[in-house]
């Protein structure tokens, strides 16, 4: 990226520029479509069609019904919406610290928000992130996946005990704002089983991590493993690489009781033709250019430097990720694990100056976030972990001559 003075930036955090900004196949897609025709989704046109064929060739078959909208939290809403009306229930579960989007709607369904504004509502029930770094059970334990499930099926016995139902169980399928964390594999069939057995479904927000970024799979929730597949799963962000374009899947049998009730599901702009021929000339980079593969070639590289830097730097508590979604969870010391914030804040200051982009998250603002647009190579992964050593250095040197000053004058 370049500012107005020309200056380059090495952009470490826009997972909406997904395949790069300004990508010249993605420019050229949009200007070709707004010359021949757009127009508003009333009208039918191939490009709808056919994004829909591409894009259910990357999921489970049975999620073959698509809606589009124009933004993620426009396909977290519809997904609520959704759930409800299949399941005749109103409850949702989801994870702490989550955010899922900035409508009312949205914004009681993310504790991120709603502690900071009116609270939890009645109807909202929120289980503990499956963390095993810093979360209730961690690496040491003997069945972290059993014990976090155990959590959601505990908060669905207390609702039932309150004559509440459950619609969904509503999580990122990698919990990003809340602290980049990897979620231990089967985890979500446990949870799913507990929620489909209360009558509820599984939505899998797949709008900061979704479109090849894990490298492994090309979605996100595909980490858990073969033997699970969501009832809703919701797109954005990366889909249309920055313009405004997003997505709601999901099965036949959601879909057909949705539309019993009469009312019509109608979006003016979301699946009109520009936005489709962006969203498929996405889809063509990422096959083109190889993006999966690279995401975890170039991913493992940077999770192997960042691992060495936390051999050398005791403030470098975890590491983990998957393909180009990294978190570097930062401490002031080992045995608590207590979140280093204001370090992690220096840092990111620090970083800017050197013209690199990176930023936090997690509930202690500590954790470093990577999820830079999908062409960062190698020589963008050496240059920045080489960057983060030279300034974690010097503020450890910082520090100890502090240490030595305060000393001298006790």
């Amino acid at each position: 990226m370049y500012d107005e003075n020309g200056r380059q930036y090495l952009d470490c955090i826009n997972n909406v520029a997904h395949v790069g900004h300004c990508h010249p196949d993605i420019v050229k897609a949009a200007h070709e479509q707004n010359q021949l025709l757009n127009t508003n989704s009333r009208y039918l046109h191939d490009n709808l069609v056919d994004y829909a064929e591409r894009l259910s060739k990357t999921l489970p078959e049975k999620l073959c019904i698509f809606y589009f909208l124009n933004s993620g939290s426009e396909a977290n809403d519809l997904a609520l919406r959704l759930a409800r009306q299949y399941t005749k229930h109103e409850d949702v579960i989801v994870l702490d610290h989550a955010y899922h989007g900035h409508l009312t709607s949205l914004i009681d369904i993310s504790p991120y928000k709603f502690r900071n504004l009116e609270g939890q509502k009645e109807w909202v029930h929120v289980a503990p992130v499956p963390d095993t770094y810093r979360g209730l059970y961690r690496e040491d334990h003997e069945d972290s996946v059993t014990a976090y499930a155990n959590e959601v099926k505990n908060i669905i016995e207390q609702a039932h005990n309150r004559g509440r139902k459950i619609a969904a169980f509503f999580v990122e399928s990698l919990p990003s704002v809340g602290g980049q964390i990897i979620p231990p594999a089967g985890y979500f069939q446990k949870v799913a089983k507990h929620v489909r057995k209360a009558g509820g479904v599984f939505i899998a927000d797949e709008i900061q991590v979704g479109f090849g970024r894990v490298g492994k799979h090309f979605w996100a929730f595909q980490l858990q493993g073969e033997d699970f597949t969501p009832d809703i799963v919701t797109m954005g962000k990366p889909i249309g690489n920055g313009h405004p374009i997003a997505c709601v899947a999901t099965t036949k049998e959601i879909a057909e009781a949705f539309a019993s009730t009469g009312v019509e599901y109608f979006n003016t702009f979301g699946g009109n033709p520009v936005s489709c021929a962006i969203g498929l000339a996405v889809l063509d980079v990422i096959e083109k250019e190889h993006l999966q593969a690279h995401a975890t070639e170039v991913g493992n590289f940077l999770m192997k430097l960042l691992k060495e830097q936390k051999i050398k730097h005791p403030i470098i508590g975890d590491v983990r990720g998957s393909g180009l979604f990294i978190g570097v969870d930062l401490i002031k010391d080992q045995a608590e694990r207590t979140p280093a914030t204001e370090e992690a804040e220096h840092l990111i200051k620090r970083l800017k100056e050197e013209y690199i982009l990176l930023s936090t998250d997690g509930p202690g603002r500590n954790v470093l976030k990577f999820k830079p647009p999908m062409c960062f190579n190698m020589e963008d992964a050496k240059f920045v972990v080489d960057t983060i050593d030279k300034l974690l250095t010097d503020m450890e040197k910082e520090c100890l001559n502090q240490q030595k000053t305060s000393t001298c004058s006790t």
